[in-house]
């Protein structure tokens, strides 16, 4: 039997294979993609920016949000205030919203009415709520970075306080924990497993999800340790599991033999080695992460496909102010909400 050859070898971007929509963004952290050519940005002005085939754009603003526009590096609005991170569609096509800033999970109409779905377990806060997505039975999976509200003091290799929640039936639970800055979870096309990224573990966790929710089977998915921090996630059609490397900024994919393959290098080995050793010695701070970051997506953070046939990739980040895109040589695995409205 022969095996099917990778679509992604020999696969390999430069900084002239991208191209960009968007104008005047501010932190599109995660995007989100609708079969007719709409992509949904997070926007740290308190809401999401809609952007329609052609280039029009709309920002959409939570109800009863300040909306004030930051200076990108003003970081104070990344600690107080509302900061929309993770999106996912719910079942009519709202946005679920992990709130970076208000440690809660949101349900946003298209309108911009929000809703506190929850921001506390068991009468405590939350913490701080990073990304979120859904399945096809219709249960939501959010992550929970770490307890600790300054969340720029946990970026060590020390602090282990990051969750997995569950929210099915009304219900929240938590089905992992001891996660080391837990970031984007996706799950796979059988819905059997679900990858969890660590970023101050610099790995990537898998799970296999029992008929219950519950977790089991915890393993790291591809190397213990890549070196650099890692915050999106997604899969193609092929089983390939692309990633982003935030701050020293660059795309990879983890083969179905859990290879690891570089795609886009944004940043030198010296930046790298830098960053390395003040992660080691426990002393990365803002004035550090605020010192780096490539041109194309700075703070390179998510990885979406979109387009017609799901091989335009768009790439989320903290630091842009537009959206890079590429083309991919194959489909992106579509996500729950492509083909059900």
């Amino acid at each position: 039997m022969v095996e099917a050859q990778n679509p992604l070898d020999g696969f390999m971007l430069a900084r002239d294979d991208f191209a960009y929509v968007g104008t005047d963004l501010q932190r599109p952290e995660c995007i989100l993609a609708e079969p007719d050519g709409t992509i949904w940005a997070a926007d740290a002005r308190g809401g999401v920016m809609k952007i329609v085939p052609g280039g029009e754009q709309q920002l959409i603003t939570q109800v009863n949000s300040a909306g004030t526009v930051a200076d990108e590096n003003d970081t104070s609005r990344w600690i107080d205030g509302t900061l929309p991170n993770g999106l996912a569609f719910d079942r009519d096509g709202n946005f679920i919203v992990a709130n970076f800033g208000t440690d809660r999970l949101e349900l946003m109409t298209r309108d911009g009415v929000t809703t506190p779905v929850f921001e506390t377990l068991d009468g405590k806060p939350i913490g701080k709520v990073n990304f979120v997505c859904r399945d096809s039975k219709d249960r939501v999976w959010v992550t929970v970075s770490t307890q600790v509200h300054d969340w720029g003091t946990t970026m060590n290799p020390d602090t282990a306080d990051g969750q997995l929640l569950l929210y099915a039936d009304g219900h929240l639970r938590v089905v992992a924990d001891g996660l080391r800055f837990t970031n984007e979870c996706k799950l796979d096309a059988a819905e059997e497993y679900i990858y969890v990224v660590q970023t101050c573990g610099r790995n990537i966790l898998r799970f296999r999800i029992e008929l219950d929710g519950s977790l089991s089977d915890r393993e790291v998915y591809g190397p213990n340790d890549h070196g650099r921090f890692i915050d999106g996630i997604a899969f193609d059609t092929f089983g390939n599991l692309w990633g982003t490397y935030i701050f020293t900024d660059g795309i990879f994919a983890v083969t179905p033999d859990r290879d690891v393959r570089v795609i886009f290098e944004d940043s030198t080995p010296e930046e790298i080695e830098r960053f390395d050793e003040r992660f080691q010695g426990g002393t990365v701070d803002m004035e550090l992460m605020l010192s780096l970051g490539g041109p194309v997506a700075p703070w390179c953070a998510s990885i979406t496909f979109g387009g017609p046939n799901l091989k335009t990739v768009y790439v989320g980040s903290l630091r842009a102010t537009t959206i890079p895109h590429f083309q991919s040589p194959v489909a992106g695995l579509p996500l729950v909400h492509w083909t059900e409205r």
